[in-house]
């Protein structure tokens, strides 16, 4: 899907990340809304679904100073069923004047509809494949985002943006979420003093002759219809090298000649990027062809299959334009339902360059700003209702789609951990049946499940299909010599999920400055569980690294009455000159420290057990001892 970040400035403080990576999100959300909700009242038209398409020949003759487009399309087709027609999706204002199939006219229908219906000369069987070309101009239509104009430095530009319903607006195609493009060539005819870019590699560029030239790419894997993309302006280009042999690949940027010095610098960072996300999944997915960057007037950036169109180059936006290449591109949602498979991977793959390359406390400050803004509100699914999948604004839910999809995903990694986790995510990338194709929710968590062993059925019941998120209340108490027992209990803020099953991790500390981080495996209610501790803890902490969404939580120190074994004593009690402790034999004492009958302090001691109390106030007094086992509070009477 379309990702409009319009970038603020990356701060390198656990504030700055915390404040500013929900808020990036709302913005490419916000301004994907907007441009959707123009399209998104189209539906998969059914009138499509009897025939797949295999390859598209896109002829387009534009100038960037017109809002105008000449097409000719010829389109290759299998039929699914017998068919003695063939609908395209078309805008009303693109007049057709032609339809041939082997040369023969055909009669067509322009509906009235967005349709452009073809009579066949006889009917089509099942399983034949054949072809039409399709000859047809105009202006697009003014309320859609599909087909741009603009100036940048009073130089005339030209883009494309499809997503999500858009491709028909500027040529006759099937746009829907079940068919894909088995390959494609596009040829751009345009004034010689301009620069054309298209998916693909670029085949050739020649100069017709006449002011005009005519560019020619070629894209080999499976497409969409709405990552089909051109641009045209006064364009200067530069490449890099990416990739590992023997898969490199260049890295080809279309940039205004007036911004190359700023964009070029700006865009170093990309193969980095580029580095890490074929580390941590697999190998660039078009990495026969190229990636790129096309400069165009958007607000943000657009996440066309090799070549993401932008309109600023933060390292944010270039990551997570980058990522969808994997989650977007090459596996595609299945439905709008499943649009977290888009924006909440890419999310979370943006927050993995923060990791990388900021390191781990700005990556915690980065959830915890997530965490943040999901918790806002008590309700909502990373997963859609029917009803919410013809909503755009919930599709382009910042708070769920993105943030939500995001942490939905860390924790996946928290509770599968590193190596089972990007072993499932490879795997779904790599499974033949969903790569340059399409995928839903449940083909992801069948890949986790087989590579971790798991059961994800609660996992995904509460947090993918349910609503809201926990509130967790943690006690801990020093309970034995070198065990400490936890108490979890949990209220839900939304009634769709009566318990989350998530392991919970706190970090308790001790009076030496001892830290030790544990995971509370949080499978029931009112939950007791020990841990093994190797010091008396003297604080919690809930969720330390934001690694799980909850909200309002406490973590406390539980009541010190009862902590240590009963053979401590002290003695003589009462006493008027000494006390004596005694302590088991492997318990080491750390701190003693008495106090008066109202509770102040007056006298504090360290390891030692026995103490002179000639000086304290005569009446009942009190002790506190604190060991590597526990603590306990006793009382005594100074005679």
């Amino acid at each position: 899907m379309k990702k409009i970040y319009l970038l603020l400035a990356l701060s390198l403080s656990g504030i700055g990340f915390a404040q500013s990576s929900s808020s990036q999100n709302h913005q490419i959300a916000e301004t994907e809304r907007k441009s959707a909700v123009k399209k998104i009242n189209f539906r998969n038209n059914p009138n499509t679904e009897n025939y797949d398409v295999t390859y598209h020949r896109l002829r387009f003759e534009v100038n960037p100073s017109n809002y105008y487009v000449k097409g000719n399309v010829t389109t290759y087709y299998r039929a699914k069923t017998n068919m003695s027609t063939v609908t395209f999706d078309l805008a009303d204002e693109l007049t057709v004047s032609s339809v041939k199939q082997r040369n023969t006219s055909l009669s067509f229908t322009q509906n009235g509809t967005n349709e452009l219906v073809i009579n066949l000369p006889a009917v089509q069987n099942t399983n034949v494949l054949d072809s039409l070309t399709i000859v047809y101009e105009g202006a697009p239509p003014a309320q859609s985002d599909g087909f741009n104009t603009y100036t940048h430095a009073g130089n005339p530009g030209l883009y494309t943006l499809s997503e999500p319903f858009g491709a028909r607006d500027w040529w006759p195609c099937k746009q829907d979420l079940n068919d894909k493009i088995e390959n494609l060539d596009v040829f751009i005819k345009t004034g010689s003093q301009y620069v054309s870019v298209a998916n693909g590699v670029q085949i050739s560029s020649v100069n017709n002759g006449d002011g005009t030239k005519t560019t020619h790419f070629r894209h080999g894997y499976p497409i969409p219809a709405y990552l089909v993309a051109i641009a045209v302006t006064n364009y200067t280009i530069f490449t890099q090298q990416a990739g590992t042999a023997p898969h490199t690949f260049p890295i080809v940027n279309y940039i205004y000649p007036e911004s190359q010095a700023v964009v070029q610098n700006d865009l170093a960072v990309t193969v980095p990027i580029m580095n890490l996300f074929e580390q941590l999944f697999e190998t660039y997915p078009f990495a026969n062809e190229k990636y790129g960057h096309a400069q165009c007037s958007l607000p943000g950036g657009m996440e066309h299959t090799t070549v993401s169109f932008m309109g600023s180059f933060g390292r944010d936006l270039i990551a997570h334009e980058l990522a969808h290449q994997w989650f977007g591109d090459k596996i595609t949602c299945g439905s709008w339902k499943d649009i977290w498979l888009n924006e909440g991977f890419a999310s979370y793959l943006a927050g993995l360059v923060i990791e990388d390359m900021d390191g781990a406390t700005n990556f915690n400050s980065w959830k915890s700003g997530l965490i943040n803004n999901i918790t806002s509100q008590p309700g909502g699914a990373v997963y859609l209702t029917d009803s919410e999948a013809l909503d755009a604004g919930r599709i382009f839910s910042s708070r769920l789609s993105y943030d939500k999809g995001a942490m939905v995903v860390h924790m996946l990694r928290f509770k599968l951990g590193d190596t089972n986790f990007f072993q499932g995510i490879k795997n779904y990338l790599a499974d033949p049946s969903l790569a340059y194709g399409y995928a839903i929710t449940e083909n992801l968590k069948t890949h986790l499940e087989a590579a971790s062993g798991m059961d994800l059925d609660e996992f995904f019941n509460d947090w993918v299909y349910g609503q809201g998120y926990p509130r967790y209340t943690i006690t801990v108490r020093n309970f034995s010599p070198g065990v400490a027992r936890f108490t979890v209990s949990q209220t839900q803020s939304h009634s769709s999920v009566s318990f989350f099953e998530m392991p919970v991790p706190v970090r308790v500390t001790g009076t030496g400055g001892q830290s030790l981080d544990l995971i509370l495996d949080n499978t029931t209610n009112n939950q007791t569980i020990d841990k093994n501790v190797p010091f008396a803890i003297t604080g919690i902490t809930f969720n330390p690294k934001s690694d799980i969404i909850a909200r309002n939580s406490t973590a406390t120190l539980g009541n010190e009455a009862f902590v240590l074994d009963e053979n401590v004593k002290l003695y003589p009690n009462p006493a008027s000159h000494s006390l004596q402790l005694e302590l088991p034999d492997n318990v080491v004492l750390e701190k003693a420290i008495f106090y008066n009958a109202l509770g102040q302090i007056i006298k504090e001691t360290a390891s030692q057990t026995s103490w002179d109390v000639s000086a304290l106030p005569v009446g009942v007094n009190f002790v506190k001892i604190i060991t590597d086992a526990g603590t306990k509070q006793m009382k005594f009477i100074k005679a």
